[in-house]
């Protein structure tokens, strides 16, 4: 494995709805129920701004293995110092540990944008990303029980944090 990190950019937006729209059959990873647009994803991309919550894009020796963004966490000053890491892989790369390097990268580089606390929203019944988060250290911090209506069955969403700094 020799992962490479580079900041997204606008012409990267295309690959990278395409790998988010590869996960929404799997009912595993995102609420939304039917794929999403390019545009419809520019306000999101036009958020990330390298300094502070940057949108990575992950390449395995020249090939496209997924992203990775720090999101803000609702949005209000006093949250500034914590962020939502989400991480999304290309569907030839699920299952191979790049999901735990990633999160690796991420964790190494969140203090130095500013960020003391991560979250990750998964899904309950998502148990490898629940794995793999808290193979790092995150612990549950939330649930919101039924809050998801995939198809018709109703899915809790937990909320995973880590303390970065003190």
């Amino acid at each position: 494995m020799n992962l490479t990190f580079r900041d997204a950019t606008l012409a990267d937006l295309p690959t990278i709805v395409a790998i988010y729209n590869s996960t929404i059959p799997s009912r595993l990873v995102t609420a939304d129920l039917e794929p999403v647009s390019v545009d419809s994803r520019r306000a999101w991309f036009d958020a990330h701004v390298p300094a502070r919550r940057p949108l990575w894009m992950v390449e395995n020796e020249g090939q496209m293995v997924g992203w990775l963004s720090f999101s803000d966490f609702y949005g209000r000053p006093a949250y500034l110092a914590t962020a939502e890491i989400s991480i999304y892989l290309d569907e030839n790369a699920r299952g191979q540990g790049f999901g735990a390097a990633m999160l690796a990268q991420a964790l190494e580089h969140a203090p130095g944008l500013g960020i003391q606390s991560a979250l990750g929203f998964i899904f309950g019944h998502n148990e490898p990303s629940l794995k793999l988060f808290r193979r790092f250290g995150f612990h549950e911090w939330g649930v919101l029980p039924r809050v998801a209506n995939l198809d018709g069955v109703e899915r809790d969403l937990v909320i995973l944090g880590l303390r970065l700094t003190g």
